[in-house]
């Protein structure tokens, strides 16, 4: 279970990573260079996923689209300097039930 976090939360910082500098580079003017790093950083985000143990392709992306919003908001406090307020956190728990739901639920 740890390896399986590790990486959704190393998948996670490389898309929310990658994107903020090709977000940075289109949107508010800092350098090309900017762009192909993020770029590239996006090639490894597409990479990451294909390390876990799981079996489903749709599962660990829907999964991961749950850690990927936690993440998103933890970004946006640290690095945008704006912090969830208190309904980003009960939609962020409940898309955190919904990864330990979908990734670990008893299935025949």
């Amino acid at each position: 279970m740890v390896h399986a976090v590790a990486l959704f939360i190393l998948a996670g910082l490389a898309e929310i990573g990658g994107g903020y500098l090709v977000w940075l580079w289109l949107r508010e003017a800092r350098p090309a260079w900017y762009g192909l790093i993020g770029g590239i950083i996006l090639v490894f985000y597409g990479i990451i996923p294909t390390l876990q143990k799981f079996p489903s392709f749709g599962r660990v992306y829907a999964a991961y689209g749950g850690v990927f919003i936690i993440l998103s908001l933890l970004w946006g406090w640290g690095i945008d300097k704006k912090p969830p307020d208190l309904y980003d956190w009960i939609g962020a728990l409940i898309c955190l039930v919904g990864v330990t739901v979908i990734l670990w639920a008893p299935r025949h």
